[in-house]
């Protein structure tokens, strides 16, 4: 368990803004910082992050809470699990207890193949280290490759013994169960034999952005024709391959300071730039890229260089994938090495100035590279380069922005030298063809909604008294410990005609305290059980607590409440991402007028009552043997008492 102690320290150090900016680019926007949603697909940002409040919102999803529960939904870390990463990020000593078997065997099952992926990455690197064979095999082949030692600390290396179940019966003795060794791949299990996966080969372990261990990649170090050269973990519960990219938890920060990715094939070409000092630099482990591993580099950053090995064949493979980078938006260049060189050999014969040289001298755009590519080898041949014309317009086609599509249609016209009227009509084509396929699917989706809007004919209408207490919670939450001048309008008869009249009076509260005594003076309690027990506990802190603190507060909820208060207060920050200030928009501040944002808020909340209450009373009237004149004369009264309130509501809002 981990002390109290740690944990308080743990709050008070970790800035929210540092934590998620280890994961999100983001910019500033006002007082808050703006970035695209690491829970959704998505070109404009709508996640927000408060680092006066300390808190975040993904108004995309809903999602939002501070330091630890962004770790907690981002990474899928338990709540322990995101207080050792962020005292490990802040250099945090913390106190804490060793797990006892019975709390390895309470673990949920997906922890536990973390935990085999954390042991068995200590294993291999303690193989490496500590044997003979490690020493022998191992170390041999990373030094043959040029790493040093720091380097292979640094990125966890490590080595597998050449023997069938050394490493399963190891970890078997440790008390990590079978069941988890096979699920996560390190263990193949066949006819009731056990053997290992990785034997006989050197490791790179595969992390997750925040450091976890989700698999690993395996070389194999002998000649053996029938074993792939390159074995990687099987997908699992916690490893996928297409969500993952090789060297982004060593490559994150530099990424976004940079504001650019170098993207390579395989695990050596990371580590080899890593070393000679280019470190924002990441593979996709020598899969085909996939959309989400684009979109894990465009939380970081909007432009990526791809690196090609000099071998052309290669380059006419990769270049395919391509167009997915394009259709995210993001800006590609392309950079090609000289014949029989690639980004591992290259960086290792040359020094940082020397690669960082080549690379600002040698990156084109790829939509130029691929047209000079292309054309080259359509040579004279009319059919060839009419295909080329139309495989190079198809990748233009698939970029969003249309000022950029026009140019390039422009850059390539004069490389292909073909008119650009000609490549304008060919785009059009594409487009009218592909907004004919999206026409049809939006037909298709939109016979899917009618069908499900024929089950749900009556739109739900808006529940007042829930956005009347919701309001309520985050004015406590934002002003509860304000002192104002409230104007109270105190009912009183007129002496000379009897009528009751409103008579202005002022006095000076804090706000909760007006709030409270308002509620408590009419017995209006919260309908909404979550509101209920954030109201209760908000009134306790502020009576007990005069240096009240909204992000102190937070820190001590549960998840749910903690959620709940994060969406409230984030409620308003969403303006700031559409820019309103720039385009001469300037919202109404809450703290200009605070007494009468509590009395309307109050007030509305009574008439809304006043409201329920007539209704109660009318279905009474409906039902036979009531006393039908008394509840008229209820009536009668809760009326003119709503009256009043809105001749109160009325001069508040005024």
């Amino acid at each position: 368990m981990i002390s109290q102690n740690s944990i308080s320290q743990v709050f008070e150090t970790a800035r929210v803004e540092e934590v998620i900016g280890d994961f999100v680019q983001l910019k500033k926007a006002g007082s808050n910082f703006k970035g695209l949603s690491p829970f959704s697909e998505e070109r404009t940002p709508s996640f927000m992050v408060s680092p006066v409040k300390q808190i975040w919102k993904d108004f995309s999803t809903g999602k939002g809470g501070n330091a630890i529960t962004f770790l907690m939904e981002h990474e899928h870390f338990t709540y322990p699990e995101a207080i050792r990463y962020l005292a490990k990020k802040y250099n945090i000593e913390i106190e804490e207890t060793e797990r006892t078997d019975e709390e390895k065997e309470q673990a949920n099952a997906k922890e536990s193949l973390y935990l085999v992926s954390e042991y068995a990455n200590e294993y291999f690197q303690k193989v490496l280290q500590k044997t003979d064979q490690g020493q022998a095999i191992g170390k041999s082949y990373f030094k043959e490759r040029g790493f040093t030692e720091d380097t292979i600390k640094k990125f966890q290396l490590g080595y597998s013994l050449d023997e069938w179940q050394a490493f399963t019966d190891d970890a078997l003795g440790k008390g990590y169960k079978l069941e988890f060794l096979e699920k996560t791949g390190l263990t193949i299990v066949k006819d009731e034999r056990r053997f290992d996966r990785f034997k006989g080969r050197v490791m790179f372990p595969i992390h997750s952005m925040s450091g976890r261990v989700l698999g690993f990649g395996g070389r194999i170090l002998t000649n053996d024709k029938k074993a792939a050269k390159y074995l990687n973990s099987p997908e699992s519960d916690i490893y996928h391959k297409s969500n993952v990219l090789y060297g982004l938890y060593f490559a994150k920060q530099t990424i976004s300071k940079e504001d650019n990715c170098f993207l390579v094939e395989g695990y050596t070409d990371v580590i080899q730039f890593y070393q000679t000092g280019v470190k924002n630099v990441v593979s996709s482990s020598g899969t085909a890229l996939t959309s989400q591993q684009i979109r894990l580099i465009n939380r970081l950053t909007n432009n990526i260089t791809v690196l090609f090995d000099g071998d052309a064949a290669g380059i006419r493979a990769s270049i395919r994938g391509i167009d997915l980078i394009l259709e995210q938006g993001m800006n590609v260049k392309v950079c090609t090495f000289p014949d029989g060189e690639d980004p591992d050999s290259f960086a290792k014969s040359n020094t940082l100035e020397e690669l960082t040289e080549y690379l600002n001298e040698n990156a084109k755009d790829f939509i130029q590279f691929k047209a000079s590519l292309l054309v080259k080898e359509a040579n004279n041949d009319p059919i060839k380069k009419a295909e080329t014309i139309r495989d190079i317009v198809n990748s233009i086609a698939k970029i969003p922005d249309a000022i950029k599509r026009e140019i390039y249609v422009r850059e390539c016209a004069s490389i292909m030298d073909i008119s650009e009227s000609v490549l304008f009509t060919t785009l059009a084509q594409i487009g009218k063809k592909e907004a004919q396929e999206a026409n049809k699917q939006y037909k298709q989706e939109q016979r899917a909604f009618e069908v499900v809007k024929s089950e749900q004919q009556k739109k739900p209408r808006v529940d007042v008294q829930y956005e009347l207490e919701r309001k309520i919670i985050e004015i406590l939450m934002l002003y509860g410990d304000r002192v104002e001048q409230f104007e109270d309008l105190i009912l009183k008869e007129d002496e000379a005609s009897g009528d009751l009249i409103l008579e202005p009076a002022m006095h000076e509260a804090r706000v909760f305290e007006k709030i409270y005594l308002d509620l408590q003076e009419d017995e209006m309690m919260f309908s909404n059980e979550k509101f209920r027990e954030l109201y209760y506990a908000i009134i306790d802190r502020l009576n007990q607590d005069e240096n009240f603190s909204t992000k102190d507060f937070i820190n001590q909820l549960d998840q749910k409440h903690a959620t709940e208060v994060t969406s409230i207060l984030m409620e308003d920050e969403k303006y700031n991402l559409h820019d309103w200030e720039r385009n001469h928009i300037v919202p109404k501040e809450k703290e200009h007028s605070i007494s009468q944002l509590v009395s309307q808020t109050i007030l509305s909340l009574r008439c809304h009552l006043i409201d329920l209450k007539v209704d109660e009373y009318k279905h009474d009237i409906i039902r036979e043997g009531v006393n039908t004149k008394s509840i008229l004369e209820d009536v009668r009264d809760y009326s003119n008492l709503k009256k009043l309130l809105s001749l109160k509501l009325g001069k508040v809002i005024s």
